[in-house]
C-alpha cells in the first residue's frame, strides 16, 4: 500500500451539534496554515446556522452538510471523500468537542510527511478530567484489537486525532463496509493494519471539557462496538497466517530505536514501588524470574547477545587477554537487569557507590563553566552521568536518547526525586533543529552527553544511503553513526568520553578528554571524520574487555537495519 501523490494535508472536522465549541476550535486551528474541511453531520438547526457564518466568514475552511445524521464513521468518510476531490493527500481529523490538544498537530503532520504510508494516530495522556467507564472500556477494545491483529503494535485504535492517508482508506471503504458510528474508529485502523499499513503513535493530551457535549449512548455504541468486534475477530481467523508473517517482517525491518520498550510506564512505577517497599536485595531475587522469561522470549536478543560475546572472546584471545569474568547470554541479561537496579537507585538518589576514576579532570571541567558535549556510549548507561551530581557542582546534563519514551521517563524521574540533574531529550535525527537546541543549553554552561554507539532510524531505511562511518571493532567492521562526530564539530565545544563500568561491585566512571574542540576541516572531512569515530571505537572497545557483560546493545551491531518489506497487497 504505497501513497504516491504530492503531500498536501489538510484538516478534518466531523462536527454533530458542537456549534458553541466551533468558533473556538477553528481560532485555535487559524495559525497552523492548513485548509480545513467540515462535515456537518445532520445537525440542528443552530449548529448548521453557526457552522454557515463561520464557512463564509473564513476562506480556508470549507462546508459540507449531510442532511440527515449518519454517524461520526459516515461523516469521516464524506470528509475524506470531499479532501480526495480537493486534492489533498491526508486528512488530519479532529474532534470538534476541543479535547485534543491541537498543539501537536505540527508534529502530527511532520510524522505524515516522513511516512506517508502510515496511519499516524494520536495515543492519549489523559488527566483527571476524564470518565473512568470511559476510560477502563478502552482497555477492553486494546485487549480486542491486539487479538484481532495479532501484534500489540495498535497502542490506541480509539483515539480521534489522527492523520488518514486519503486514497488506501477510501480504497479500503470501497470494498469493505465500515462501522458508521463510534465503532469507525476502531474498524478501519484494524482493517487498515490487515491490509498491511503500519500505524505509528504520538502522545497527546487529551482533555474532557467541563461543558463538553458527547453522543456516546451507552447502551446503543458499546453493542454497536461488540458486533464490531465479533466481526473483526471472526474475520482475523482466515487471516492468521498472513498476519503472522506481516507480524514477523515488521520485527526483521524494525530498527532498534522504533522497537517499543518491553514494559511501558506502569512496568517502570512497578518496580520502583517493588524497590521502595522491599529494597534493593528483594529485587535482585525477583530479576531471577523476570530475566529468565525474557531470555527464554527474545530469541533474536539473546542471538544478538551470543554473537557479541563470542566476537569478543575471539578478539580478547587474539590479544592473548584475559577477560574479567565468565561470559554467557544469561550473565549478560542478567547484567543489563542489575543496570535496571541501578538506575532505579540513581532515580531514588541512592546510588552512592558511584567512583569517578579521575574525578581532577572532571572537577577541572566543571569549574571551567563550558558547556561539554560528552560522547556516551551503551557500554553501561548513560545515565551514569548523574554521577557528576554527586559532585554538588549544579552542572545539569542534557542526555539525547533515540526513544519516544523519554518524556515518560523525565515524568517518573521528576515524580521521584525532584532535584534530578539528568534530562532525558527523545529526538530521531540529528538535524539543524536539533544543533541550535543544543548549542543554548551549551551556551548556559549545561552539558549534552549523546552515545556514538548505535544508528538511528533515519533515512537509510527509506531507501537511501545510510549516514554511517565504518570502522573495526572486536576485528571486524561494523558502522558508526556519524551524526554524533558532526554534531561534535558542529557546536564547537570540548568532547569528553564517559563510560559507567561495574567492577568489583562499584560503578566506575571513567571520564576522559577526546578533543577540544572536534575539527572537520572542509579539505579533509571525511577522513578527519573517519579518524574520530575510529578512535572512538578503539576506546570503546577497551572499555568493553574491561566489563564485557555491561555493553547493552542487544541487536546485531555489525549490520545495518535491511530496508521494510514491499507492502503487500489489499486485502479483502
Amino acid at each position: 500500500m504505497s501513497v504516491s501523490a504530492p503531500f498536501s494535508p489538510c484538516l478534518l472536522i466531523p462536527c454533530f451539534n458542537h456549534g458553541q465549541m466551533m468558533a473556538a476550535v477553528l481560532t485555535s486551528l487559524a495559525g497552523y496554515g492548513l485548509p480545513c474541511l467540515v462535515v456537518d453531520d445532520g445537525s440542528a438547526a443552530a449548529t448548521a446556522e453557526t457552522l454557515q457564518r463561520l464557512a463564509a466568514e473564513l476562506p480556508w475552511v470549507s462546508l459540507l452538510r449531510l442532511e440527515k445524521n449518519q454517524g461520526k464513521g459516515a461523516a469521516v468518510i464524506a470528509g475524506l471523500q470531499l479532501a480526495q476531490r480537493q486534492g489533498y493527500s491526508h486528512a488530519l481529523q479532529v474532534d470538534a468537542d476541543g479535547q485534543h490538544q491541537l498543539s501537536d498537530i505540527p508534529a502530527m503532520i511532520a510524522e505524515a510527511r516522513a511516512h506517508p504510508d502510515s496511519l499516524i494516530s494520536g495515543r492519549p495522556v489523559y488527566d483527571s478530567s476524564v470518565p473512568k467507564a470511559r476510560l477502563y472500556g478502552r482497555y477492553v477494545t486494546h485487549v480486542w484489537v491486539w487479538i484481532e491483529t495479532l501484534s500489540l503494535s495498535l497502542k490506541d485504535s480509539m483515539c480521534g486525532f489522527r492523520v488518514y492517508p486519503v486514497a488506501p482508506t477510501l480504497a479500503l471503504t470501497a470494498r469493505q463496509p465500515l462501522g458508521k458510528r463510534m465503532d469507525f474508529d476502531t474498524e478501519v485502523m484494524v482493517r487498515l493494519y490487515w491490509q498491511g499499513m503500519q500505524s505509528r503513535f504520538l502522545p497527546t493530551r487529551v482533555t474532557y471539557p467541563v461543558d463538553g457535549v458527547s453522543h456516546f449512548d451507552a447502551l446503543r455504541d458499546n453493542l454497536r462496538i461488540s458486533w464490531m468486534h465479533t466481526r473483526l475477530f471472526f474475520g482475523m481467523l482466515p487471516r492468521i497466517p498472513r498476519l503472522l508473517r506481516q507480524r514477523q517482517q515488521v520485527k526483521k525491518a524494525q530498527h532498534w530505536s522504533t522497537t517499543q520498550e518491553r514494559h511501558g510506564l506502569w512496568g517502570i512505577r512497578l518496580m520502583l514501588q517493588v524497590y521502595r517497599v522491599f529494597g534493593r536485595r528483594a529485587f535482585q531475587w525477583l530479576l531471577y524470574p523476570v530475566i529468565g522469561y525474557f531470555w527464554l522470549t527474545g530469541r533474536a536478543q539473546r542471538e544478538a547477545s551470543r554473537d557479541y560475546l563470542q566476537r569478543l572472546q575471539q578478539f580478547a584471545r587474539g590479544r592473548q587477554q584475559p577477560l574479567p569474568t565468565p561470559l554467557s547470554s544469561f550473565r549478560h541479561f542478567m547484567r543489563f537487569g542489575d543496570a535496571m537496579l541501578d538506575k532505579l537507585a540513581s532515580w531514588r538518589g541512592e546510588l552512592h557507590d558511584v567512583r569517578l576514576v579521575d574525578p581532577a579532570a572532571c572537577e577541572r571541567q566543571i569549574a571551567s563553566g563550558k558547556g561539554t558535549l560528552i560522547l556516551a556510549s551503551h557500554l553501561g548507561d548513560i545515565e551514569s552521568c548523574r554521577a557528576l551530581g554527586e559532585l554538588d557542582s549544579g552542572v545539569k546534563v542534557n542526555a539525547l536518547v533515540f526513544t519516544e519514551h523519554a518524556e515518560r521517563f523525565n515524568q517518573v524521574m521528576k515524580e521521584v526525586n525532584p532535584r534530578a540533574n539528568l534530562n532525558l531529550i527523545p529526538v530521531t535525527s540529528l538535524g539543524p533543529e536539533t544543533a541550535m537546541r543544543l548549542q543554548d543549553k551549551l551556551d548556559a554552561g549545561e552539558w549534552v552527553a549523546i552515545v556514538g554507539d548505535r544508528t538511528s532510524a533515519g533515512k537509510h531505511q527509506r531507501g537511501e544511503q545510510p549516514r554511517v562511518v565504518w570502522s573495526r571493532f572486536l576485528g571486524q567492521p561494523a558502522p558508526f553513526p556519524q551524526g554524533p562526530f558532526v554534531l561534535a564539530a558542529a557546536l564547537r565545544c570540548p568532547v569528553y568520553l564517559m563510560f559507567g563500568l561495574k567492577q568489583q561491585g562499584h560503578l566506575n566512571v571513567y571520564f576522559e578528554p577526546f578533543a577540544d574542540p572536534l575539527s572537520l576541516p572542509r579539505q579533509q572531512r571525511q577522513q578527519a571524520l573517519q579518524d574520530a569515530v575510529d578512535r572512538y571505537a578503539a576506546r570503546l572497545e577497551h572499555y568493553c574487555l574491561l566489563a564485557p557483560l555491561d555493553w547493552f546493545n542487544f541487536f546485531d551491531f555489525w549490520q545495518l537495519a535491511a530496508p521494510p518489506p514491499t507492502q503487500q497487497g489489499p486485502e479483502t
